[in-house]
């Protein structure tokens, strides 16, 4: 079973794929990397795209509809990656799925070039209604490239990280390769995912990622992640590995 968290595969809902045949295809590379489980993600709250729990769950059967009659095997299942707005809360009890449906995780996507002041504070009432949160591709966010620490910070009270497989393996630069593998080292990594959104300019990548993993780090380091992703889907909790601290330079940056 190999699970993937973060995808923009439902047709027609995002910036992701933008048909049928496009889902197909994103889908056919997904099983060409050894995904079994797709939790597809599309954006919500994002001030560009608002796709309803519902709209989103008849996308999924649509999709899982089409790959059965061309017998491509993997499933698919609903999720979303939500935007970190000011009523998220109030969404939470509404209109925002947890991944895989299964009452536990929830992905959030930070602003890309700010923390909002009570971040802290809204992962704390996450938790006390029973959910946790996973934060998406952090090394998108420009403070929290500066300061890895305060990323520390998040893990310590409770949030999970999803990095991006592109990134590790320098799809995205050096410098996102550079800080993935650091975020790595200091066991604020819990999730690999390919935030997929096209089967030839951003595909799933993660056969490249876990090579990569095993390589540099250890095939340990895989069946954990592995490991972490089944866990989202029967919605069970795990024991993350402990954070590993930055030093004083490090959460001093600006």
């Amino acid at each position: 079973m190999l699970v993937d968290i973060h995808n923009h595969i439902l047709p027609g809902l995002d910036d992701g794929a933008q048909s049928m045949e496009e889902a197909i295809l994103l889908a056919t590379n997904a099983v060409a990397n050894g995904v079994t489980h797709i939790i597809a993600t599309p954006h919500h709250l994002n001030r560009k795209y608002t796709n309803s729990s519902a709209e989103v769950k008849e996308a999924v059967a649509n999709l899982y509809r089409e790959l059965f009659r061309e017998n491509i095997p993997v499933k698919i299942l609903p999720g979303q990656e939500i935007h970190l707005t000011a009523n998220i809360l109030d969404e939470l009890d509404n209109n925002l799925l947890t991944l895989a449906n299964s009452g536990k995780y929830i992905l959030i996507e930070l602003p890309n070039n700010h923390i909002p002041t009570n971040t802290l504070e809204v992962f704390y009432q996450i938790q006390l209604k029973g959910y946790i949160p996973i934060i998406a591709h952090p090394e998108r966010n420009s403070v929290l490239r500066r300061n890895k620490q305060l990323l520390y910070e998040f893990v310590s009270k409770g949030a999970l990280i999803q990095i991006t497989a592109s990134s590790l393996i320098g799809v995205n630069g050096r410098s996102l390769k550079k800080y993935t593998k650091v975020l790595i080292k200091h066991n604020l990594v819990h999730f690999i995912s390919s935030d997929a959104h096209h089967y030839l300019e951003r595909p799933f990548l993660l056969k490249k990622a876990y090579q990569y993993i095993t390589k540099k780090f250890s095939k340990s380091h895989v069946t954990y992640y592995c490991e972490n992703a089944n866990h989202v889907i029967f919605g069970t909790e795990f024991q993350p590995l402990p954070p590993i601290c930055f030093k004083k330079k490090s959460s001093n940056m600006n």
